[in-house]
């Protein structure tokens, strides 16, 4: 797993060539070591990704946005169209930076 730690988020790639496989380690991984952390997973290599393989992390979205921790994807393989409310999917690293930004300005405010 590729780690990539900035000022205020942490931003996690995939070694290997399986977003499925990435999905699970992530979330056996992310509750030991990244539990207090705001983060990007980038998977901007897989272009064909699937939306079925894109939900493959929304358990782990949900849980880190429930403890108040930005969760966003980076991939733009799939439609904005397509893609539920309940996951942040963005297509690039910079507009996943701005996310987090906007979300922390909005926990700032109480929303």
């Amino acid at each position: 797993m590729q780690v990539d730690k900035r000022e205020k988020f942490i931003v996690l790639g995939d070694d290997a060539d399986n977003v499925i496989q990435f999905a699970s380690f992530l979330e056996y991984i992310v509750p030991k070591a990244y539990k207090n952390d705001h983060l990007v997973i980038d998977l901007l290599k897989y272009e064909q990704m699937t939306l079925e393989e894109l939900l493959s992390f929304l358990v782990l979205s949900n849980k880190q946005r429930a403890k108040k921790l930005s969760f966003v994807l980076v991939n733009k393989a799939i439609g904005i169209e397509h893609i539920p409310e309940e996951i942040m999917v963005v297509p690039t690293l910079e507009e996943a930076r701005d996310v987090i930004d906007l979300e922390e300005i909005q926990r700032d405010l109480g929303f």
